[in-house]
């Protein structure tokens, strides 16, 4: 176990920034490990970082809860969507090799990292939705409303249908590739879904922490996880401590760097994954 102790300060630094943003920190931590393991699987470096974001994600999911910023209902829908995909998804991982795997998933987050930075483009990133206002929503969709503890009042109204879709194929992706599904979901539950930025980054940890345990579950009854037992206590420790640190960072920091700063991040790894694929 000596020789992981050093992963426990990645874990905290994955664990502050992954709940700081709502994503879990799988999308920094799988790329992490590919670097530094070359030699293993896709499957073994999922199965640990899938284990590493449940650990993030139950830690953050505790934080925010104080903060009241989790939308439940929501989440208990989007969770349970995502549990036919995170099952497949962590199934098909030991299918793909090695090189295939770090292309598509470099290409993947490039893409997500692009959508994210196009309203910046365009001048208009979006600025979440609070409100006090009590408009009455379309039969269709579903309005929620919650009071945080600062006694912000949060107001918003979307599609359940269209969450419930998405959620499905994000499961399947999430575990597929061991990045938690944050990075898909976060910019899902604001830019289609209509959730405040502060709300979708809570309540994302809440969904990630039921897929991330769904995963992890059909990984240990595979037998994938046994390689990565001690190297996943190690980070686990880690990302246990700094979760807690960036869920209270999250008061300080504004809407909009929140995303940018996910956007940015997300370019810089994509751009060195293809690099090592190619």
């Amino acid at each position: 176990m000596e020789q992981y102790l050093w992963l426990i300060p990645v874990g905290f630094g994955v664990g502050a920034f992954g709940t700081l943003i709502g994503a879990g920190g799988g999308f920094i931590l799988v790329p992490a490990l590919l670097l530094i393991y070359p030699q293993e699987s896709p499957q073994t470096i999922t199965s640990i970082t899938l284990a590493v974001v449940f650990f993030n994600a139950l830690s953050g999911t505790v934080a925010y809860a104080r903060m009241k910023r989790i939308d439940y209902k929501s989440g208990m829908i989007f969770s349970s969507a995502t549990i036919p995909g995170a099952i497949l998804g962590a199934v098909t991982t030991a299918y793909v090799p090695r090189r295939l795997f770090d292309l598509i998933f470099g290409l993947l987050i490039l893409a997500v990292s692009v959508y994210l930075l196009l309203p910046l483009f365009r001048g208009s990133g979006r600025q979440g939705n609070d409100s006090n206002s009590g408009t009455k929503s379309p039969r269709w969709r579903l309005t929620r409303s919650l009071v945080d503890a600062t006694g912000l009042h949060h107001a918003f109204s979307y599609n359940p249908a269209v969450g419930i879709s998405l959620s499905i194929v994000i499961g399947y992706l999430s575990t597929f590739f061991g990045i938690g599904g944050g990075i898909i979901h976060v910019p899902v539950l604001i830019h289609l879904l209509n959730f405040p930025v502060h709300v979708a980054t809570a309540t994302s940890q809440f969904i990630l922490a039921n897929m991330a345990l769904t995963g992890t579950i059909t990984h240990i009854a595979t037998g994938a996880f046994a390689r990565g037992i001690r190297r996943t206590t190690a980070l686990a420790i880690g990302v246990t401590l700094g979760a807690p640190i960036g869920a209270i960072l999250s008061n300080r920091v504004q809407d909009n760097w929140i995303i940018n700063g996910l956007a940015v991040g997300l370019a810089a790894v994509a751009i060195r994954i293809l690099i090592m694929a190619f």
